[in-house]
């Protein structure tokens, strides 16, 4: 998995400019940017099935950008936590140490909020981990968030994760 946290979609009359901002930019890429042309042809034969017609005319770009500290990223730490919650990783272990990675990248502060039958439960349950500050109540703090199911044998976990970071600038 190359670690997709972005699609930034800018379309013009005859061209799109597509921006991927991604965790690990040379999976998407591929060896001499066979990836890139790949997925520019999947995207022309998405956008034709789309329309019912053929498209020759549209010009399309890719971009890829790299995340610059992918740890303290809501999206690709929920997903960590769910491809382990899935490989039926203990989930107290599972949360702690994701908290610890985001807290030594830099982040002000890290929620993760579990809920549903969490463990194979029979009775589904919420539960919440933090550390550092997470100020849901303003809009000035630079704060992150993501939610993912995680499929597990027994049923859906939810798992949302919010990432205070620092401010740019």
């Amino acid at each position: 998995m190359s670690g997709i946290t972005q699609v930034e979609i800018e379309r013009l009359p005859k061209s799109m400019l597509i921006i991927l901002t991604v965790s690990r930019p040379g999976v998407v890429i591929g060896r001499g940017g066979t990836g890139l042309e790949e997925l520019k042809k999947f995207i022309l034969s998405e956008i034709s099935f789309i329309r019912g017609k053929r498209v020759t005319d549209l010009k399309i770009d890719l971009e890829v950008t790299e995340v610059k500290n992918p740890e303290i990223s809501a999206r690709l730490v929920a997903a960590r936590i769910v491809s382990e919650l899935e490989r039926r990783m203990p989930h107290r272990r599972v949360v702690t140490k994701a908290i610890e990675r985001v807290m030594q990248s830099g982040a002000l502060g890290v929620k993760i909020i579990l809920a549903g039958r969490i463990g194979g439960a029979e009775i589904s349950r919420r539960e919440k981990y933090q550390q550092g500050s997470v100020p849901t109540q303003t809009l000035r703090e630079n704060i992150d968030y993501a939610q993912t199911p995680a499929l597990t044998k027994r049923g859906y976990v939810g798992v949302k994760v919010f990432v205070h970071k620092k401010e740019e600038g």
